[in-house]
């Protein structure tokens, strides 16, 4: 029976080492892709794309002579094009997660906006994001901000969701268009985390934490959480919770914050009744108005070149966000 057993606890010592090193490896890669100096920018033109792709549909419409004589038509006016020197409008995508880890993405591609822009150029950003961590979002709202600053006008575009962080970056937009049935709004805070202190006791398992400053910890996974440090977790938020409504209320001045600032959220529809969105519309239809007036040119910063650093990216992110669990403060 002792064989069996020293079998057993080799075996088991060999299982858990080898996910040690494969996490350590796969998070040494993550850290190695976030560090790549200087992300490279990939820079599309949107109307030249839009103009080849109504093509190759119009060859297949036309008679062989018509088609013919279309495409000739349409050599001349790209050439008219290409002498015109008039606005531009860069295109940006920002798909949030709950780190809004396109933020490092985001900074990269404002940076690179703000060193080729002129005068009268325009932004549209095309949201997608059910919010996340405080923080994250914050710095993702402050990037925005940089293009406010250099006084080009930004549009905000949601097909789908912007609530809680993604509304707290759309609202830094000059305008804020929606699909009729995308989600919008959710002015809110939420901190959740389990609890497993009375697990823990009924097996007779000791849970020890030590801290320096009377609030450095309220609330834990494991520890036996009281009700003056729950308490000050509820002052936390409502801070936080007044904080974003501050925010909103700075760039949308006329919202009802009494009514809109509950946590809850609104379809386009209703969110256009209420001042939450300024337009109805796809970010499509946007984005071809603009082409009809100028170039678009999607601008997209690459992230971590490898399979490899972005299996290791997405378990740094895992594992930073089980050892933050019980800070995750999320809008």
């Amino acid at each position: 029976m002792l064989t069996h057993y020293l079998v057993f606890l080799a075996e088991t010592a060999t299982i858990v080492l080898a996910l040690l090193i494969l996490a350590g490896g796969l998070i040494f890669l993550g850290r190695k892709g976030m560090r790549q100096p200087g992300a490279r920018i990939q820079v599309t033109d949107l109307r030249a794309q839009l103009r080849r792709n109504g093509a190759l549909v119009e060859q297949q419409r036309l008679d062989k002579a018509s088609a013919k004589a279309a495409a000739k038509a349409r050599k001349r006016h790209a050439k008219d094009e290409a002498a015109q020197v008039g606005d531009c409008t860069f295109v940006l995508d920002f798909k949030g997660d709950l780190r809004a880890s396109a933020v490092a993405s985001l900074r990269e591609e404002v940076s690179a906006i703000l060193a080729a822009a002129r005068p009268g150029d325009r932004v549209l950003l095309r949201l997608e994001s059910g919010g996340g961590m405080v923080n994250a979002y914050g710095l993702a709202a402050a990037q925005l901000l940089r293009l406010r600053a250099a006084q080009l006008h930004l549009t905000v575009l949601v097909d789908q969701v912007a609530a809680s962080g993604g509304y707290l970056m759309a609202v830094t937009a000059h305008e804020i268009v929606a699909s009729p049935f995308a989600l919008v709004g959710s002015i809110g805070v939420v901190a959740q985390i389990p609890n497993f202190n009375r697990w823990l006791r009924e097996r007779h398992i000791d849970f020890e934490q030590f801290t320096a400053g009377k609030y450095k910890r309220t609330v834990t996974l494991f520890g036996e959480n009281t009700d003056a440090g729950r308490q000050k977790l509820r002052e936390e938020l409502e801070d936080i919770h007044a904080m974003f409504r501050h925010f909103v209320a700075e760039y949308r001045p006329s919202l009802d914050l009494e009514q809109v600032a509950t946590g809850e959220a609104w379809l386009g529809i209703r969110a256009q009744e209420l001042g939450l969105v300024d337009r109805l519309a796809t970010s499509d239809t946007v984005i071809q108005e603009a082409a009809d007036r100028g170039r678009v040119l999607a601008v997209r910063a690459s992230g971590p070149s490898s399979w490899a650093q972005r299996l290791g990216l997405r378990a740094q992110q895992a594992w930073e966000g089980l050892l933050g669990a019980g800070d995750a403060l999320r809008f």
